[in-house]
């Protein structure tokens, strides 16, 4: 192979136009686009620590314990605030016993097959009026509400959800 020959084959290998520009071809080189950053919208003092477009805060507190020796029980009040359209009260204050929440967390069993209902906190048998049995419970309650509340599916497709967190006339017996 002569060496004229050889020289044409690299020339044909690599091809007379280059594919790739050197770094000097590039700054020289006038038509190079880039892309345009999206611009970046300031927030106002209202968007950043107004209302949210969609919140449910729920609270449960204030337990108090009624009657005496064998009749005694505890009941919590439960604090909804929120502006998503399935509560039909933006504020409510309602109070329920333990035994509601079992009821209420059997009917929404019942009611729905496509979520998973939470556990709530055990029942207690021995020392169950100590402040901290009930503050432990009270906590259990609040977690259970607002997993539950605070589920789409629920929120959309319950008939109970709404009642129990917000009408004082709830009676279990309406929805058994």
């Amino acid at each position: 192979m002569s060496s004229s020959n050889s020289a044409s084959q690299s020339s044909s290998v690599l091809g007379s136009s280059r594919p790739f520009a050197s770094m000097s071809d590039r700054s020289h080189s006038s038509n190079i686009s880039f892309e345009a950053r999206p611009e970046i919208k300031q927030q106002t003092f209202d968007e950043i620590y107004g209302v949210p477009e969609n919140f449910l805060e729920i609270e449960v507190k204030n337990p108090q314990t009624h009657g005496f020796a064998r009749k005694m029980f505890t009941d919590y009040e439960i604090i909804c605030r929120t502006n998503i359209p399935a509560f039909k009260l933006k504020s409510s204050s309602v109070r329920r016993r333990y035994s509601d929440f079992e009821c209420f967390r059997d009917i929404l069993e019942r009611e729905t097959t496509r979520v998973t209902i939470p556990a709530l906190p055990g029942k207690v048998f021995t020392n169950r009026f100590s402040d901290e049995v009930i503050e432990h419970r009270r906590e259990g309650l609040e977690r259970f509400l607002q997993i539950v509340a605070g589920h789409p599916l629920l929120q959309t497709g319950s008939n109970v959800l709404c009642a129990f967190i917000q009408d004082p006339q709830w009676d279990k017996n309406q929805w058994m």
